[in-house]
This record gives C-alpha cells, sequence and structure tokens, in this order.
C-alpha cells in the first residue's frame, strides 16, 4: 500500500487537477473544469516563460544567428547534438536547415551527431556513451562549423565533452539548457549559451523550440542577399 501511496502522491503532484483516491473506489466527479483550468494554467506558464526568455536573450539569440551566417559565409556547416527529447531538437534544428519549409529558402547544411544508430552503439560499446560525441566532431569537424547542443539540465557529461572537443576543433559552441544552466552556463568551451530558467523540462523544450524556429529565420534573413554565394561554396 506504501508503494501504491507514493505512486499517487508523486502523480497528484505532477496533475494535481487528478485529485486523489478514497480507498479503492475510483474518483467519479465531473473533471471537465478542473482539466480546462489546468490546460489554462499551463498556457500561461509557457507564455511566461518564453516572455521572461525571450526579454533576456533576444540579443543573444541574433548574436548566434551572426555567427551561423558567418560560418555558412566561410563554407562551414551546423552541427547539432542532444540527448533523448533534446536529441529530438537537434534532429529537427538540423532537418529545418537542410530541408527548409518555407519556399525560396535554400537548403543549407547540417549534420545531427545523434542520429547514427550504429555509430552511437558501436563507440558506446567500445570506449563509453561520453565518447560518441566528440569522436564523430573529431572526424567530422571544421574550424568554420557550428555546434548546437540541447540539454535541458546542463549537465549532461556527453554534451559538455561535445562542447569541450569542438572548442578544441576551433568551432564556435552553442547551448541550449534550462534550470540553472547546469555546467553549460560557465563552461569555457561555451560561447553562447541560452538557459530557460524553469525546473520544467516540459517548458524549457517548449522554448527551444520557439528559439530554434527564430534562429533558422533570422540566419536566412542574414544570407538573404548571398544566395549564389552559399549555394556556391557551402557543402
Amino acid at each position: 500500500m506504501s508503494d501504491k501511496n507514493d505512486a499517487n502522491n508523486m502523480l497528484g503532484a505532477l496533475y494535481p487537477f487528478m485529485g486523489s483516491e478514497q480507498g479503492d473506489k475510483p474518483d467519479t466527479r465531473d473533471k471537465s473544469a478542473e482539466l480546462l483550468d489546468s490546460i489554462r494554467l499551463k498556457t500561461e506558464e509557457s507564455i511566461a516563460a518564453k516572455q521572461a526568455f525571450f526579454a533576456k536573450y533576444n540579443t543573444v539569440l541574433a548574436d548566434i544567428a551572426a555567427a551561423i551566417a558567418e560560418s555558412y559565409r566561410q563554407g562551414g556547416r551546423l552541427i547539432t547534438a542532444g540527448n533523448g527529447g533534446s536529441s529530438c531538437d537537434s534532429a529537427h534544428l538540423a532537418l529545418e536547415f537542410m530541408h527548409p519549409v518555407t519556399a525560396g529558402r535554400p537548403a543549407l547544411p547540417a549534420i545531427n551527431l545523434s542520429q547514427d544508430n550504429a555509430m552511437l552503439t558501436a563507440i558506446s560499446n567500445d570506449i563509453g556513451f561520453q565518447h560518441v560525441l566528440p569522436r564523430q566532431l573529431l572526424a567530422l569537424a571544421k574550424p568554420e562549423d557550428v555546434l548546437v547542443v540541447f540539454s535541458t539540465s546542463g549537465n549532461s557529461a556527453n554534451i559538455t565533452a561535445a562542447c569541450e572537443k569542438a572548442k578544441q576543433l576551433g568551432l564556435t559552441v552553442v547551448a541550449f539548457s534550462g534550470g540553472d544552466g547546469g555546467e553549460l552556463a560557465t563552461h569555457k568551451a561555451v560561447d553562447h549559451c541560452l538557459i530557460v530558467e524553469t525546473d520544467s523540462v516540459h517548458r524549457i523544450q517548449e522554448c527551444h523550440l520557439v528559439s530554434y524556429h527564430i534562429l533558422w529565420d533570422l540566419v536566412h534573413t542574414l544570407l538573404a542577399d548571398e544566395r549564389g554565394f552559399i549555394g556556391e561554396h557551402g557543402r
């Protein structure tokens, strides 16, 4: 019974609108109003998180866009990485550049280091998971590239290792993080760190998503008059 109570307490903390059980009888109350109220509260939290984030980091985001645009001018590429849900963000960002959905915007080279299952499992098995990103950077990266990493905690060991290797190779390093930013917030290998200052992973990832959509648009805006150059020299 203790384990069941612990589980109920955890669920109650995550979803307060669900209420508590009365013995073994299911709660038959109408939840419609409570569900709608929960949606309203989560929406307000999401909007507030985004407003606070962009008020603090709009200039940093513009600086990152300028750095990525300059990378493309120099024949560089965007390289992305993340773990778990953040690997989906790294894949999404790379896809945005490789396959733009807006008409008239050219494809730009991007590599997602979290996508190759064979490579990830081979390196993890042979020398350890912390090496899966640095080993790929060693083989693929060049100084003109920009590395963008995602870590909601900022404390992922393999992400930190990737930043260190990228800096050794001369890359510009950008980190998306959350909470207090973790190790990435003050790491000497990170040139730009965007921190969503909340403990909610959902709110962090929502802000990251909006941020890199805006980043994609800014980069293309900066390169709008140089499409011929990028198409001829980019790879």
